[in-house]
């Protein structure tokens, strides 16, 4: 494959463009890839010169005025058609670049991503998906924030294509799918979960029943759907646990003298640790379901997060991500939806 090419949306987020660029330029010099930094063409030139960067190499610069800030909504794109987040997608759509990736608004990233490159056949919402720690391998939850509002043939899509997620990321051959619910039983949870019980366990999928909150981190199910209103929520505890735990961990382990020796014999152990449970390890979600590769990071993303976001997004590439859902699609589901008996 001849080298990669992977748009930025580099005036998206927090703390765009400084973590953005110097995470993308980063990239751009351990990958086997170029990087399109799109946005205000000063600031990033700017973070180039502090990063030691010339463009023109592995780097260039496409400058654009329009920024969606992270407080405005979606419907910001009609009134900014030249939004970076907009670019980074066409650049993709215009075969300019391979995939696009941004850690700003995720509203827009998403409009922006459906609307230029459309849905695949046979999904009707896209979804993101993450990878979360278990206590024995990794597992793929999704949706976590693109589809509030599902059907429960969403759910089923959901699954289907993260089983093949796990397939690529995790080397899962036959994924375990489970659907995160209130209870173990059938007959638990509300309408959609309800209906989702039934079509996932007619879709062909290796499903395992229902998830309760409690066991999503048990590892006995490598992918869990949910609504993106429930994935959202479910991810934003995990990482608020985590933070907690840290800082509790920090203080007691400063509190005496003997505490502080263990923390410095255990230093290794807690690196590790926060390793398994730091977002920033994975760096972004790929947005599942639209024809073309978009994967959406974190708005605090660090400079490391957006680092290993690109070299997950160069991982997609090479893989064929897109090709891969789309083939496995037909297996499962008909256009609008419905699951094959």
């Amino acid at each position: 494959m001849s080298r990669i090419r992977i748009a930025v949306d580099a005036a998206g987020g927090d703390h765009g463009p400084s973590n953005v660029v110097a995470g993308a330029l980063l990239a751009a010099r351990h990958l086997n890839c170029d990087v399109v930094l799109i946005g205000s063409g000063n600031s990033i030139e700017m973070e180039c010169r502090r990063q030691g960067v010339s463009t023109g190499t592995n780097v260039q610069i496409v400058s654009t005025p329009d920024v969606i800030a992270m407080n405005e909504g979606a419907s910001a794109l009609r009134r900014k058609p030249k939004a970076s987040v907009r670019l980074a997608a066409e650049t993709v759509a215009l075969g300019d670049a391979d995939a696009f990736f941004s850690a700003g608004n995720t509203g827009a990233t998403l409009v922006a991503a459906h609307s230029t490159f459309g849905m695949l056949p046979g999904v009707d919402r896209p979804a993101l998906a993450t990878r979360i720690p278990t206590l024995l391998n990794d597992a793929v939850l999704l949706d976590i924030g693109a589809t509030v509002a599902c059907r429960a043939s969403n759910l089923v899509q959901f699954g289907l294509m993260g089983a093949t997620y796990a397939k690529a990321v995790i080397g899962v051959e036959m994924p375990r799918v489970g659907l995160l619910s209130i209870g173990e039983e059938e007959v638990k949870g509300n309408d959609l979960t309800r209906d989702a019980y039934g079509l996932l366990k007619a879709s062909g999928l290796r499903f395992t029943g229902n998830v309760e909150a409690r066991d999503l981190y048990s590892g006995e199910t490598d992918v869990v759907v949910c609504d993106g209103f429930t994935g959202n929520i479910a991810l934003k505890v995990s990482e608020g646990l985590v933070e907690m735990v840290e800082r509790l961990l920090h203080d007691e382990l400063r509190r005496t003298f003997t505490t502080k020796l263990g923390y410095l014999l255990s230093r290794r152990s807690f690196r590790r640790f926060r390793r398994r449970v730091d977002y920033s390890e994975y760096g972004g979600a790929p947005l599942l379901g639209v024809d073309g590769l978009a994967v959406v990071g974190h708005g605090c993303s660090s400079v490391r997060a957006v680092r290993n976001a690109l070299v997950l997004t160069e991982r997609f590439v090479r893989q064929g991500l897109v090709t891969m859902i789309r083939k496995d699609l037909p297996a499962g589901v008909r256009s609008g939806g419905e699951s094959r008996q």
